[in-house]
Formats: structure tokens, C-alpha cells, sequence
């Protein structure tokens, strides 16, 4: 199935049923009328099927109509984070070899200037006020070359927490079926009303979009994330399922009234683990009737699913509808049949036999070939399953720490270091050391109020009390804020880097 017929075949069911919620409320016929508008537009400037069609959108409803407008006329979507400083988006703009390029107000400026950059051949610019006054005269009926289920629906740009971001092209098919095991796994019902505030550079963003065209749902676009306002739109349009990452969780229920959440009925996580403490928080302010903990990737979206998390918090699951899953030994070179003796950590390795798998990544043959190896993608995370059969991710293959010979995993530290009530949060990484090889270092945001070296000194009294010798932290550091991605991804390559400025030292070194 293509995402175009899709559409179509939603529209021609609800035509009169709402499609867009918020401040740009559309029948699913208006919309219709909206995307193929600008789908005409685009083609005006001279895009064609297959061509890519940069999106340098912070959100919302204009982002959404963009988006869809190339999949209906069989263009590819490239959307590319706004967040991205110049030496990225070059990088990006030089790789996708966009027809052209939408901006906004936001992100004209950091665009322009990357076209500058050598690398990135000449093409049309455009502010997406200025495509929407030329999509305003053209025909509202579909465009006539559609794509099929084996075209390039989108190309998602990795988040590059281990390097610099990679193309994932991502046929109609991948992303229907992707979009479909959403629904399923989320146990959502058609027609019901979701909250559009994930970024649509990002697989959850684009899931929660194409899950609700597919469903005959109703999205509410918020372009960026505010918990007061977040909470309103869930109370005013009747929210019944958000799909958000776990600091949008901590901040809706630490920032917003957890009472305008009443009316959620199903909860969904994934970009980044649940501390069990938020967990249970969520549980006793939504009571909601499913809560999922979805692990995958842009590459394949779906690995595991945790489909309680009330009931066991922090677990990953078992392998989604689509997926077949292994743990393998995580060293260099082994295959998808290593697989690890019960008990034992292993790499998460995923059949490329799932219909929502993509095929490789964009002009990256040598990428590829470390990710995708006898049918099977070798994800870089590591877990363990548990005596039902259930994973827990504990870290990634490049996050293990091997101090003194031993590898430990800074999931499982920072699982115990989290409730320090002198830390609001927590990241722990391997510093090199002559002694240990990699000393356990764990970066740490003291709690408001508490003194930055009174939080060092607390967290480091906490692990003494809580983990044993070989996992306790040979040197703490506290920080401001720890360093994620736009989607939550802790960013632990930069604190490896020395990209901090220390508030405070446990080995007394001064800021």
C-alpha cells in the first residue's frame, strides 16, 4: 500500500469527519483540498516524482500539509532538524540533493547560510509562506502521477549520536506498515484524537501523522512543545492518546495541571528510557487504559514492544507484530545465529524481513554493510531477557563500559543513581584511565536548589550505598543540563569529547 492511495481512500470515507484539530481545525476534505494544492505548487517549481523535497520546518500544521503534499505527488519528504547549526544541515542539504528547500522564519537564516557551503549544489529556496501564496491559485484535485508501494515515501536523517547523521530512505510500504503496527501495538481506535507535537524529523513524529491518516483520525499540530499548552490542547480536543518521549511526560506532569490529562486513555513512550518513578506517576495521574514502551529505530521503527508498563516498568518487551528479534553475541563480526546463552546480555539484532525495515542507508554502501548483516540489522543496543522472556535494554554496544577488565552498563547505574533526591538527573559514561582502562564517570544535574557540590557529594554517597564496587562511579561530575538531542537521545559522545563545563568536581578539580 502507498501512502497516497491511503489518503484517498481515507478522504473519500470521512470527508465531513475533523482532521485537524488546534488553530487550523480541516474537515479531512478541506485538507485534502490544502495538500493538493501545494503538492500542484511544488510541482510548479519544478519537482517531480522521486525528486526530494527539503523540510527545514519546526512543526505544526504547515510541516504536516508539506509532508504530505510530496507523498501524494511521489516526491520524498526530507525532513531535517531545525536544531541542525550550519556544518550539519550543509552536510545534509550536500546528501539529499534536494529539488528544494522550505523554510521558515526560524530557519531561513542557519539555511542559507549552509547553501553556501560548496558542497551543496544550487537549488530553489523558498519560505513556506511564499509556497503556500502559490499553492493558493492551483487546482485542488490529486496529482496524476502517484507513487507505488515500492517508492521512497521519505528520507529520515539519523539523529548522529555516534556521528554525523545518515540517510534512512523509507518506501510507501515500510511506512504504512509501520504505521499500521502502531495502531495495533498502541491499541488505538479509529477515529480518535492524538496529539501532533513530535517532530516530523523523527520517526515518532512522522508514525503519529501517518498512524492517524490511517485511522481517520484527528491530529492536533503543536509545533513546539510547551506543557501548558500541551495540556490544553489534550483537555479542549478531547485527547485520548499521546505518543511523547519521557521528558515531555516529566515536564507535563511537573509544568501543567495533571488534570486536564484525565480524558488520555492510552499512553506510548519511546526515544529514551522511563525512569520507574515517572512510570508510576503517570499511572496514578492518567490511569490510563494501555501504557506502551516502544523500542525500535528510523531504520526499522518497530523492535520490541513493552505492552504494560505499569506492570513492569522500564521492560521492552517481545518483538513487535511485524518483527523477529534475537540477542547475539555483541562482539565484532559475529552473525544473527550467535545467540547469547539465556541470561546473558546480548546485542539486539532485528530480521530485515520485516515489512517495515528499510533497505540501506543513502549512498552510504560501507554503513550499511556494518548495520545490515545475513538478513539481519544489527541495532548497537544491548539487553537482557528475563526468566518470561522479556527484554530489558540495558545500554549500547558503544556506551559499554569496560573498567578493570569487566564490562558494566550505564543503564543499570544510572537506574540507581536517579533517585538521589540531590540529582534531577543522571547520565554515566567511560572516561579513559590509565588505572581502570575506562573509569565509571557519572555526570549529574543537582535538584533545584541544591549546591552543585553538595549534589556531587550526595550522588557519590548514594552509589557507595546502593551499587556495588566495580559499578560505583569513580568520578561525578555536575553539569547544568545533560546534553540530548531533539528528541531526548542522551548525547553521551559529547561528555566523552570534554564538550562540558563543570559546576562542580568529586576529585576536587575547580570549574
Amino acid at each position: 500500500m502507498d501512502l497516497a492511495t491511503t489518503w484517498a481512500w481515507t478522504v473519500e470515507r470521512y470527508p465531513h469527519r475533523r482532521a485537524v484539530g488546534g488553530t487550523t481545525p480541516m474537515t479531512w476534505a478541506e485538507w485534502d483540498a490544502r495538500t493538493a494544492r501545494l503538492a500542484h505548487a511544488l510541482a510548479g517549481i519544478g519537482v517531480r516524482r522521486g525528486d526530494r523535497v527539503g523540510l527545514v520546518l519546526v512543526g505544526g500544521e504547515r510541516a504536516a500539509s508539506l509532508h504530505l503534499a510530496a507523498q501524494r505527488m511521489g516526491a520524498i519528504a526530507t525532513p531535517l532538524s531545525p536544531r541542525f547549526g550550519r556544518a550539519e544541515l550543509a552536510h545534509c542539504l550536500a546528501d539529499a540533493a534536494p529539488t528544494v528547500v522550505v523554510t521558515e522564519d526560524a530557519t531561513a537564516e542557519t539555511t542559507a547560510d549552509a547553501l553556501g557551503d560548496e558542497r551543496v549544489r544550487p537549488l530553489v529556496h523558498l519560505d513556506v509562506g511564499e509556497l503556500e501564496q502559490r499553492a493558493a491559485g492551483q487546482p485542488d484535485g490529486a496529482p496524476t502521477d502517484p507513487p507505488g508501494p515500492d517508492d521512497v515515501s521519505v528520507m529520515l536523517y539519523t539523529s548522529g549520536t555516534t556521528g554525523r547523521p545518515k540517510g534512512v530512505p523509507r518506501t510507501h510500504r515500510a511506512e504504512h506498515a509501520a504505521a499500521v503496527a502502531h495502531l495495533l501495538q498502541t491499541g488505538a481506535r479509529p477515529g480518535e484524537a492524538t496529539l501532533g507535537v513530535m517532530p516530523l524529523f523523527h520517526t515518532m513524529g512522522l508514525r503519529t501523522l501517518v498512524a492517524t491518516v490511517i485511522s481517520a483520525g484527528t491530529w492536533v499540530p503543536l509545533a513546539r512543545f510547551d506543557a501548558g499548552e500541551a495540556a490544553a490542547l489534550v483537555a479542549e480536543e478531547q485527547v485520548t492518546s499521546l505518543y511523547l518521549v519521557p521528558t515531555m511526560y516529566w515536564s507535563l506532569l511537573r509544568d501543567a495541571d495533571p488534570a486536564r490529562l484525565a480524558g488520555v486513555r492510552r499512553l506510548a513512550y519511546a526515544g529514551a528510557p522511563m525512569a520507574p518513578a515517572l512510570a508510576g506517576r503517570l499511572v496514578e495521574a492518567v490511569a490510563p487504559e494501555t501504557f506502551v514502551n516502544h523500542f525500535g529505530s528510523t531504520e526499522i521503527y518497530t523492535f520490541t514492544i513493552g505492552p504494560d508498563v505499569a506492570a513492569k516498568p522500564g521492560c521492552a518487551g517481545r518483538a513487535g507484530v511485524f518483527s523477529r528479534v534475537r540477542l547475539v553475541d555483541p562482539a565484532p563480526g559475529a552473525g544473527p545465529d550467535d545467540v547469547v546463552t539465556p541470561g546473558a546480555q546480548g546485542q539486539v539484532v532485528v530480521s530485515m524481513d520485516s515489512p517495515e525495515a528499510f533497505s540501506g542507508y543513502w549512498l552510504r554502501p560501507d554503513a550499511t554493510a556494518t548495520a545490515v548483516r545475513d538478513g539481519g540489522y544489527f541495532t548497537g543496543a544491548l539487553a537482557g531477557a528475563d526468566d518470561e522472556g522479556d527484554l530489558w535494554v540495558s545500554g549500547r554496544v558503544d556506551d559499554m563500559i569496560n573498567t578493570g577488565g569487566e564490562n558494566v552498563y550505564p543503564d543499570e547505574i544510572e537506574a540507581a543513581l536517579v533517585w538521589c533526591p540531590a540529582i534531577s538527573d543522571v547520565v554515566v559514561v567511560g572516561l579513559p584511565d590509565e588505572r581502570w582502562g575506562q573509569a565509571v564517570t557519572a555526570f549529574v544535574v543537582p535538584a533545584a536548589e541544591v549546591p552543585a557540590d553538595e549534589a556531587v557529594a550526595a550522588a557519590d554517597a548514594w552509589a557507595r550505598r546502593v551499587l556495588p564496587s566495580l559499578h560505583r562511579p569513580k568520578r561525578v561530575i555536575a553539569l547544568d543540563t545533560v546534553p540530548r538531542s531533539a528528541v531526548g537521545k542522551t548525547l553521551r559522545r559529547v561528555l566523552v569529547a570534554g564538550d562540558y563545563t563543570p559546576l562542580a568536581d568529586s576529585t576536587g578539580v575547580t570549574p
